[in-house]
């Protein structure tokens, strides 16, 4: 089945970009107007995080979100056959700052968030730091899909380690010199061991790894907003949070982090995963040792009502 299913995706690689986009067009019309796909979570994530938007505006973003998802799925595709050449055209990175660090001898934890493209973002670091990037990432529940995945991802022999087998692998991060990437916005699996503070002023858990992982390894710490600039073509911009992660008070990070990524998000709200249910844990007082805004925490907040 892994065969016939990479043989006909390799194919469809082969189409020209405008067709490409053609079906993308076509699936997220679908996926928006038709099934609906998620349309009732992405519109409450959205009333969340923009309470002042109007419906039609929060409506325009839902829709352009589709179209984002559907162009990141099939460009990631395309990468099957894409050259190193064309890919190089559409992606714009400046590696001044983390060459530099990476040169000196220092480690590097990168932190970014859920936005699009993020396996062309996977690419570009891919290439420039060879089999010392180590990209962390969550298995696909089919198991043909997920080998196809892994092996688009794969293509510079960089480290893949699934998030699900962590604990296990983790040895493979500190036997050498890394630069190690953490898309850390998703949700964490166990709320009441996670960080708590306001993310788009409603409180939401943020998982602790790239705390831990900072103050274990002493990596320099930097985040790396997406930016689509336009169809199939993205700028990663490195910002540096610090050359030292000791040097980092606990929360520091995770507050450096909430903030980056709220305002990438708020200079693109159609390129990020809205899809996905952000809020769905619920506050109360008994979280208020996790409690690290600098803002004092709620008494208790009602749970998201998500469809």
């Amino acid at each position: 089945m892994y065969y016939i299913l990479f043989g006909l995706l390799y194919l469809f690689s082969l189409l020209p970009f405008f067709i490409i986009y053609a079906v993308s067009d076509f699936v997220s019309f679908l996926l928006f107007r038709i099934f609906k796909y998620r349309l009732g979570v992405i519109l409450t994530n959205l009333n969340i995080a923009f309470p002042d938007k109007s419906k039609k505006e929060k409506l325009d973003i839902a829709r352009r979100f589709y179209t984002n998802l559907t162009d990141t799925f099939l460009e990631t595709i395309k990468l099957i056959s894409m050259s190193e050449k064309t890919l190089a055209k559409r992606i714009q990175v400046e590696f001044s700052e983390s060459d530099k660090l990476f040169n000196s001898g220092k480690d590097i934890l990168f932190l970014s968030g859920h936005q699009m493209n993020w396996e062309y973002a996977h690419y570009a670091f891919a290439k420039n730091f060879g089999n010392s990037w180590v990209g962390i990432y969550m298995k696909i529940n089919n198991k043909t899909v997920d080998r196809i995945f892994y092996k688009i991802r794969n293509k510079y022999n960089c480290v893949l380690i699934a998030a699900q087998d962590f604990k296990a692998q983790r040895h493979i991060i500190y036997d050498k010199k890394n630069a190690l990437a953490l898309i850390a916005d998703q949700n964490p699996g166990w709320p009441k061991y996670s960080y708590w503070l306001n993310f788009f002023g409603f409180p939401a858990p943020f998982i602790t790894g790239p705390e831990k992982d900072a103050h274990l390894r002493n990596p320099a710490v930097v985040f790396v907003n997406f930016v689509k600039l336009k169809r199939g073509f993205y700028k990663f911009s490195e910002s540096l949070i610090a050359q030292n992660g000791t040097d980092l008070k606990n929360g520091q990070l995770t507050l450096t982090y909430r903030n980056l990524l709220e305002q990438a998000i708020q200079e693109q709200p159609p390129n990020y995963l809205w899809s996905h249910k952000r809020w769905k844990w619920t506050y109360d007082e008994s979280l208020a040792s996790k409690w690290i805004d600098n803002v004092p925490p709620p008494v208790a907040t009602q749970p998201v009502s998500y469809p």
